[in-house]
């Protein structure tokens, strides 16, 4: 998403703007590592550095063949800023450089285990379980190379400017004539010709524009073949040796084709996601956490800011909410308090639906079954509208437990905060 985030500031000052709407998007949750990355990149014939992945001094023996005349020792975090970052331990930095085989090692042992602090992570950092060790490679010149998906132009786009290894937003601002766009067929994909152009635009010469040309249609074959929305390369980088090289990759996968992406979306890392929306996620449930002490369990997004907002008015403050959409089956709402109460600053729970897809029988049975389960001890307040809603009320009613109903959403929050203030 960073690399979403950084495009969109600049697509404003395009001469043609093409990847504006493109933001627009639903949400992307899948992550990667740098490595992680890398290695699709890999599979997909696109030239990078060779690399090998450590988690301590136990994995030393994936050194023995790995010769090169310098090395580069990585921290593997989701955040920028590693090389300019600190640990937990008192070491600097997430980058290091060395000559010596023997120091890589002792670098990888300083990393793993200990939180590295950056200006993108949390204020305690990221802990750090894995150290990518590369091959050190000579940049002779940098250049940016990005393809995402553009609703403006109904597929995918290619951005490209020769001035890589820098924000792109400000080459976009200061230098627009610098960076060049151009919308690819989606049926037909990306053409040599097109290829071509696009490598000499970016300034390679003599033999490594067709080396170049062939790296940026190995990318698009990989855009297309993982369902990415977004495939950024900075830089992309011309060596010392007459080789191009893929340096430093970002990718965003389109969440709606989890189905067809298995391998990679299992590779997703979760280091700085709260478990309880792991958790939730896991049962296809949408968790949201607060600094309040209401839990709130609802379905659908406006229905939870509604919820929110009253319970605002009413002097009470959301602990969190949990939306279950519009499918649920009653282990999900088993599943939806435990995800709920496992937050210890839950003191009551509001229950807020609204039956439309959903039936509200369905979101009783299960209220119930939850109830009993776990033998909740904190208030319970539930509304419940729409489909199904007397047969709903019925099964509460009978289920002689302590859970109150409320006739609106006004009267159903002052329950809550009122449970509360009486505890």
């Amino acid at each position: 998403m960073a690399a979403l985030a950084s495009l969109s500031k600049f697509c404003t000052h395009l001469a043609k703007p093409t990847i504006q709407t493109c933001f627009r998007v639903p949400k992307r949750n899948l992550n990667l590592l740098e490595y992680q990355s890398k290695k699709l990149l890999e599979e997909s014939g696109v030239a990078i550095q060779n690399f090998r992945i450590l988690e301590g001094k136990k994995d030393a023996d994936v050194l023995k063949d790995f010769d090169v005349n310098e090395y580069v020792v990585k921290a593997q975090i989701l955040a920028g800023g590693r090389g300019k970052g600190h640990f937990d331990n008192g070491f600097k930095g997430g980058v290091h450089i060395t000559k010596n085989r023997a120091e890589v090692i002792p670098l990888v042992e300083k990393m793993v285990g200990h939180k590295l602090i950056t200006k993108q992570t949390p204020k305690d950092g990221i802990l750090v379980k894995k150290v990518m060790v590369a091959d050190s490679i000579n940049i002779v010149r940098e250049t940016y190379l990005s393809i995402v998906m553009d609703r403006e132009h109904n597929g995918p786009v290619l951005i490209a400017s020769p001035d890589g290894g820098m924000d792109i937003e400000a080459v976009a601002e200061e230098t627009p004539n610098r960076i060049k766009t151009i919308p690819i067929d989606i049926t037909s994909g990306i053409s040599r010709e097109q290829a071509i152009d696009v490598a000499r635009f970016l300034e390679f010469k003599g033999f490594l524009v067709d080396k170049a040309a062939d790296e940026i249609t190995k990318l698009y074959g990989l855009f297309t073949k993982v369902d990415a929305v977004q495939i950024e390369i900075n830089p992309l980088a011309e060596t010392d040796d007459g080789r191009v090289i893929s340096v430093d990759a970002k990718l965003n996968f389109d969440d709606n084709a989890q189905f067809r992406q298995k391998d990679i979306f299992a590779m997703e890392v979760h280091e700085d996601t709260d478990p309880k929306e792991v958790e939730a996620s896991k049962y296809n449930l949408n968790y949201i956490a607060m600094e309040g002490n209401i839990g709130c369990l609802v379905n659908g997004a406006g229905l939870a800011m509604a919820t929110m907002d009253i319970i605002k008015l009413n002097g009470g403050s959301p602990a969190n909410f949990l939306d279950v959409g519009g499918n649920v089956k009653e282990d999900q709402v088993l599943k939806a308090f435990q995800i709920l109460t496992s937050d210890t600053n839950v003191k009551a729970i509001l229950v807020n639906v609204f039956g439309g897809i959903v039936n509200c029988a369905t979101i009783a049975n299960g209220i119930v079954n939850a109830t009993k389960t776990m033998n909740l001890q904190v208030p319970l307040i539930v509304r419940l509208e729409g489909t199904n809603v007397q047969a709903a009320k019925k099964i509460l009613e009978q289920s002689g437990l302590k859970i109150e109903s409320a006739h609106d959403l006004d009267e159903a929050a002052k329950k809550a905060v009122q449970s509360i203030r009486t505890v």
